[in-house]
């Protein structure tokens, strides 16, 4: 069996992980994290889910400075993406990446456009034909809404750019020259020519289509792909995906993370714009059920394949001396949702035993949440995300409240309950091949 995984499913698995697309995805998207991660606990002290908590702040007056925070961090994650992403494949080709990142957040900025006139207290100050000397940004395009669209343009830049410099096709000077301003120079051609090209870009969708490539790119591509995040199926395949590539030994939440986190933070951020503007968080109200708390919280929460149960068999009811040790050694880091040490010593990556509930138990975790948030058991989240090593049920609490704390542990209880049988039979295994047994005598009598 492992050489057939490792002849037919592994090769086209680590070809498409490793291309410098993906590659420049997933890298670029981690320098988005820490302003997410920070936006979020101003957010959180705007909108803590306690009631007391709340009316206080709001008597306080500082909710709009917290805000204030938020906007500027975890509002443009766009801005940031765009520019981690050039950033990351610049410098996986070995150059300096940082005019190429700079060059991209530029690019981005110029196939936008003011697309409301300026008003100051509800007073029109500003009109279209006025916009170049009034120049403002609408900062929806730069979350959320943006997000694919940055994304092209942050893989555009970074792969034009690289192909400049590898053909060198740059302006030279001398030795002499000091580095930083020698960088400078060696940026300009390919700058020139991608704001050039950007600028025809946003010339032909201002003839065209009225309108501009990132607000094209979000009515067409961006909506209909967070439908497809945002469907039952679409939930699933994320549940299923990252246990699939963990069981090979792909490290399955940051490649799917990279690709698929866009799409759910954007929907989780779409939430948070129906609460600021008065309305209820419903599905009626147009709120997305699947979001990046779902997956963070319901589907890799304790780690990819939601393993705390294995890990409290381990710890309390384990016979082999192998799983007793790493129970013990396991549960401290599964509480903060580190569970490497469990998928290679268990093992669970190449085990069919212990893949089976590795799959099952995030899957089954996230249809039940599914139904619980569509039926309103538990809230629709917002914009309010933890950091990943948040521990759980305290994580549940800042995303949701106590409804989603109690109904993230009664998802953490049934992943003991879907661990255990086959917990047990390779506990079993584990404890005859200690006492001296051969895989085969234990085989045979367990078919007897």
């Amino acid at each position: 069996m492992n050489d057939w995984i490792n002849k037919h499913i592994l090769p086209p698995v680590m070809k498409f992980v490793t291309t410098r697309p993906i590659s420049a995805l997933k890298n670029g998207m981690l320098y988005v994290m820490p302003f997410t991660i920070v936006g979020s606990v101003f957010l959180l002290l705007a909108n803590l889910p306690v009631p007391a908590w709340s009316k206080w702040m709001a008597s306080t007056g500082m909710v709009p400075y917290w805000n204030v925070a938020y906007n500027a961090s975890f509002a443009i994650m766009a801005l940031f993406a765009v520019i981690g992403i050039a950033y990351s494949w610049v410098r996986d080709e070995g150059y300096e990446p940082l005019p190429a990142g700079l060059l991209a957040a530029t690019c981005f900025f110029l196939v936008m456009r003011p697309s409301n006139p300026v008003t100051i207290n509800d007073k029109v100050v500003a009109t279209a034909g006025q916009m170049a000397q009034t120049t403002f940004i609408d900062r929806d395009w730069l979350g959320g809404k943006g997000m694919i669209a940055s994304i092209l343009i942050g893989l555009i830049v970074g792969a034009v750019y690289s192909w400049f410099l590898k053909k060198n096709i740059t302006i030279k000077l001398p030795d002499a020259v000091p580095a930083n301003v020698s960088a400078s120079f060696t940026a300009l051609i390919p700058a020139a020519v991608l704001i050039t090209g950007f600028m025809l870009v946003y010339l032909f969708f201002d003839k065209v289509t009225q309108s501009t490539m990132v607000e094209w790119i979000y009515q067409v591509i961006q909506t209909p792909l967070q439908g497809m995040t945002d469907s039952f199926g679409g939930m699933l395949a994320i549940a299923f995906i990252v246990p699939f590539l963990w069981f090979f030994g792909v490290h399955g939440a940051t490649i799917v993370g990279g690709i698929m986190g866009p799409l759910l933070q954007a929907n989780a951020l779409a939430n948070q714009k129906i609460i600021d503007s008065g309305k209820a968080l419903t599905v009626a109200n147009g709120g997305h059920i699947v979001t990046q708390q779902l997956m963070d919280q319901f589907m890799t929460v304790t780690g990819s394949g939601m393993t705390i149960g294995l890990v409290i068999f381990m710890f309390f009811f384990a016979k082999s001396a192998q799983w007793k040790t790493l129970g013990r050694l396991s549960i401290a880091p599964g509480f903060f949702n580190i569970n490497e040490p469990i998928l290679f010593a268990a093992p669970i990556v190449m085990n069919p035993i212990m893949g089976i509930p590795f799959f099952l138990a995030p899957m089954a975790s996230a249809i039940l949440t599914w139904v619980a948030l569509r039926l309103g058991w538990i809230p629709l989240f917002g914009g309010t995300m933890v950091p990943w090593t948040t521990p759980p049920i305290f994580s549940g609490f800042l995303v949701g409240g106590v409804r989603t704390a109690i109904w993230q542990a009664l998802m953490l209880v049934l992943t003991f309950f879907i661990y255990l049988p086959f917990a047990r039979k390779q506990d079993q295994i584990l404890y005859a091949q200690e006492q001296g047994e051969s895989t085969a005598d234990i085989i045979a009598a367990d078919g007897k």
